[in-house]
């Protein structure tokens, strides 16, 4: 996946993600999912950037596992 896939992906997501904030009754784990699953595909992105400005391969970077990317400190 290439980086404009990933930030197209990622934008597709924040608007699906705002959508079911604004609606009333939204069922909260699927919102979560949401939430995670944007975590993980920015980190990815942020793994891919981090390979390119170290002249490294962006295309070895993997997707972390949920508990992964949630475990990351603020």
């Amino acid at each position: 996946m290439e980086d404009r896939d990933l930030i197209d992906r990622i934008t597709k997501l924040v608007a699906e993600e705002q959508k079911l904030q604004q609606t009333d009754g939204h069922d909260p784990a699927e919102l979560r999912k949401l939430e995670v699953t944007l975590d993980q595909l920015w980190d990815l992105l942020r793994q891919r950037r981090s390979k390119e400005e170290f002249d490294k391969d962006p295309s070895v970077t993997q997707e972390r596992d949920p508990s992964t990317v949630e475990g990351y400190l603020q």
